[in-house]
């Protein structure tokens, strides 16, 4: 994505903010969405669901590159293979239904909603990571063992820093996934701003739904906006490549 794109992200998130803004000033509410709103709901909401997607993501990333490093080595080749036997079936299981084992399991609440929104995560960050570490000429670390550098060393100073792009793609793909999946949390006592669509749907209060939903809206282009722009100041050569 070139720097002219990303300038034209935040110029959306402005024009969605400020016509949801014109429409609630125009709108009539009643006093059970007055109530929904009140109270600091709004800012508690949307602080509940920017720390889920950011520990789940964080988790997902501890799970998914050191597991992804794993199976690329050749003793696991077996591994390998029956994790993408598994990570298929994940990846095309529903997100409300990754969701709702483990708060069926564990009883609901912030550990069980995170488990379920690492779960949806982890696929997709892990075949990212395989497929970068594999995505560098064979011929670079066997020539970085022949100069006598450790398998360590050729992991973090060869093969690691070729797989950044493809690293920093599943990084943001999780931070996406994980901003929609949070939106559930709310049907498993996570909090979020699902809290907020719920209460909408059930109330039958459209301003209410309408805010909950726009605001996630909102924090998932701007989470990406700021995943690209990292992507593209990070990766190798990126900043000069699109200026």
């Amino acid at each position: 994505m070139t720097w002219q794109k990303l300038t034209l992200r935040p110029a959306v998130l402005v024009v969605v903010l400020l016509a949801t803004w014109l429409w609630f000033e125009r709108a009539d509410l009643d006093a059970p969405s007055r109530d929904a709103l009140a109270g600091g709901r709004v800012s508690r909401a949307l602080w509940q669901h920017v720390e889920l997607t950011a520990v789940s993501t964080l988790l997902v990333l501890v799970v998914a590159v050191p597991l992804g490093v794993l199976l690329t080595r050749r003793t696991f080749r077996g591994a390998a293979r029956a994790a993408r036997a598994l990570a298929g079936p994940v990846r095309a299981a529903p997100a409300i239904g990754l969701l709702a084992l483990p708060v069926v399991w564990l009883g609901g609440g912030r550990g069980a909603v995170l488990t379920g929104i690492v779960a949806c995560a982890v696929p997709p960050v892990l075949s990212r990571t395989v497929a970068g570490l594999r995505a560098g000429a064979p011929a670079l670390p066997e020539a970085a063992r022949g100069i006598g550098m450790s398998p360590l060393d050729v992991l973090v100073r060869v093969e690691l820093p070729l797989a950044v792009p493809l690293l920093l793609a599943g990084v943001r793909t999780a931070l996406v996934l994980n901003v929609g999946t949070a939106t559930l949390a709310a049907f498993g006592g996570g909090g979020g701003l699902g809290t907020l669509i719920v209460a909408g749907i059930t109330g039958r209060r459209m301003p209410v739904l309408v805010l909950g939903a726009v605001l996630a809206v909102a924090l998932a282009l701007l989470v990406d906006w700021l995943a690209s722009l990292a992507e593209l100041l990070l990766r190798p050569g990126g900043s000069k490549a699109d200026a």
